[in-house]
C-alpha cells in the first residue's frame, strides 16, 4: 500500500485584509480554508502572525506593527479556489490596494 498521498491544489484558499485601527494600514494575506470556517482561517492565521511578531524578533512591517499597536481588524476580501489562482489573485489586490505593511 501506497502511503504517499498527492497533495491537494483545490482547496479553497481565503484572502484576508488585516487592518490597524490606529493607523489604518492594512495587510494582505493568504490562507488554506479549513473546512467551512472562513472566519476561524483568518484568526488562526492572524495568531500566527502575532506570535512570529512576538517570538522570531522578525522585523517585517507587519511585525513591527502588530508590536506597535494592538487593535486589528481582519476582513475576508475573497474565497479563491485553488493554489495557483489563489496565490495570483493574492499579488492582483496587493498591486491593486498596494496595502503599507506588505513590505517587509
Amino acid at each position: 500500500m501506497n502511503c504517499n498521498r498527492k497533495k491537494r491544489t483545490d482547496r479553497n484558499h481565503v484572502i484576508y485584509q488585516l487592518t490597524c485601527v490606529e493607523t489604518g494600514e492594512t495587510y494582505i494575506g493568504l490562507t488554506v480554508m479549513r473546512g467551512q470556517a472562513i472566519k476561524k482561517s483568518v484568526n488562526t492565521r492572524f495568531q500566527q502572525h502575532c506570535y512570529r511578531a512576538e517570538n522570531q524578533n522578525k522585523d517585517w512591517s507587519l511585525c513591527t506593527a502588530l508590536r506597535t499597536h494592538a487593535n486589528w481588524m481582519g476582513s475576508v476580501l475573497e474565497v479563491v479556489r485553488g493554489k495557483v489562482a489563489a496565490h495570483s489573485r493574492e499579488r492582483e489586490l496587493i498591486f491593486i490596494h498596494n496595502p503599507k505593511l506588505n513590505t517587509q
